[in-house]
C-alpha cells in the first residue's frame, strides 16, 4: 500500500473534513488517513463513516468504493505546565478510494 496523505481532523464542521478528503482524492491521492487525538477521535470516525457511505452532497462525489483499510489506536504522553505528563488518546483511520471520481457538477 502507497505511504497515506494524512488529513488532521481538529474543531472544524465535518463538511470541511469531507471536502479536504474529496479534494486530496480527486488530486489523485487515493489512500488518505484522518489522524484524531481527545475529544476529535468521535469527528474523525464521523468523516470516515460519511465517506465510506457517500451520504450527502460533497461525499456524493468521492469514488464509488470505499474502505477502511485499518484502523490504529495509540497513547500520546505530553508534557504539563507542573511538570507532568498527561496521556491523549489517538486514532489514525486509513481509507482507499477504488474507481472512479464523480464529476462536478
Amino acid at each position: 500500500m502507497p505511504n497515506p496523505r494524512d488529513i488532521f481532523i481538529g474543531s472544524k464542521p465535518l463538511h470541511s473534513y469531507i471536502n479536504a478528503v474529496r479534494t486530496t482524492m480527486s488530486e489523485g491521492e487515493r489512500v488518505i488517513r484522518l489522524v484524531a487525538r481527545g475529544r476529535n477521535i468521535s469527528m474523525a470516525v464521523d468523516v470516515a463513516e460519511v465517506c465510506r457511505r457517500r451520504a450527502g452532497i460533497i461525499a456524493g462525489k468521492l469514488p464509488e468504493d470505499i474502505d477502511v483499510s485499518d484502523v490504529e489506536l495509540a497513547t500520546e504522553t505530553f508534557p504539563r505546565d507542573d511538570g507532568g505528563t498527561r496521556n491523549v488518546s489517538v486514532i489514525k483511520i486509513t481509507m482507499e478510494g477504488h474507481a472512479d471520481m464523480h464529476e462536478e457538477e
